[in-house]
């Protein structure tokens, strides 16, 4: 048995640490005082959904991103994504669908009443799910993990050093390039939706992710840019214009947060595991944190397996 130091305490790191803990690996977990980019996600397991504009190994690794997640945490919310356009924009809902599978027309206030009277057709994906709260479940995992002896410290790492410190990494890491997100919290307790929504536009596309409590994350925004200030003034105008299009009343909403974050991204787009000078890394996913972190976890310990196998 290795001892194994986790660098990194987003969605990556923990991911692998959870893995390497339930084989009885000891694990500690090197914290970080910078906020990780997955404090900010939207925490969408919908891996049909982003084949509209990745790669197919992307819908691959996220198929079963929904049970990995229903097994160890609580929250995991399986009622699909619903997927609209205004009429303008009819044309952008028929591109999505061929560019996409597992999805299938729907009346959309058949889904979500409360779009009675707002959009004609959608497309509806029930092979997909969402997290009702990202942040709860890494507490949850976190949790898990110190109850089975897991350290959490900001000392130097004592074991051998799995880097999953995202972009942080770009110090190791040259081809590594950030990815901004912007996103916004809003509070609407009237209105109620059962699953994500995502309104297609072609300039400016936006999801909507219901959470407890009467609270919705609204995010679109992919910049490239190295830039962590404060969102901007006109990313939080047409984040609240998509929002209102999607329904009125969230023009009466309160603004419980904003923020941004740095996504980690390949050239590629797509998440690698890489081996070099004795350190494994976990790295480069891109705005698929939550869908992809586990996948990219087991590829690590396969890795890893291979490794000692080889050894002996």
């Amino acid at each position: 048995m290795s001892h194994w130091s986790v660098i990194g305490s987003g969605v990556a790191g923990l991911c692998v640490a959870t893995l390497l803990a339930e084989q009885d690996e000891s694990v500690e977990v090197i914290l970080s005082d910078e906020t990780p980019a997955s404090h900010w996600a939207g925490g969408m397991l919908a891996p049909f959904c982003e084949g509209e504009s990745a790669p197919p190994t992307v819908v691959e690794l996220g198929m079963d991103a929904a049970e990995w997640w229903a097994q160890r945490v609580e929250g995991v919310v399986r009622q699909g994504t619903l997927v609209v356009a205004p009429p303008r924009d009819a044309a952008e809902l028929t591109r999505f669908a061929r560019m996409t599978r597992a999805h299938q027309w729907a009346d959309p206030a058949s889904l979500e009443p409360a779009l009675a009277g707002r959009f004609a057709r959608g497309l509806f994906f029930p092979g997909e799910a969402h997290l009702v709260d990202p942040r709860e479940a890494l507490r949850q995992l976190r949790a898990s993990l110190t109850a089975r002896g897991v350290v959490f410290h900001h000392g130097k790492p004592g074991g051998r050093i799995i880097d999953c410190r995202g972009i942080h990494a770009a110090d190791r890491q040259p081809d590594l390039r950030a990815v901004r997100g912007e996103m916004a919290i809003l509070h609407s307790p009237d209105l109620h939706f059962s699953r994500p929504i995502r309104l297609l536009h072609p300039r400016f596309p936006c999801y909507l992710v219901p959470r407890a409590g009467g609270r919705f994350m609204l995010g679109a925004t992919m910049v490239e840019s190295d830039d962590s200030s404060p969102i901007s003034a006109r990313a939080l105008m047409e984040l609240l214009g998509a929002a209102w299009a999607i329904h009125p009343a969230l023009a009466e909403a309160r603004i419980v947060e904003t923020g941004t974050g740095r996504r980690p991204a390949w050239p590629l787009n797509v998440p690698e595991v890489r081996y070099r000078d004795g350190v494994f890394s976990v790295n480069g996913m891109y705005r698929h944190g939550f869908l992809l972190a586990p996948a990219m976890a087991q590829q690590l310990i396969q890795q890893i397996s291979e490794e000692s196998n080889h050894a002996n």
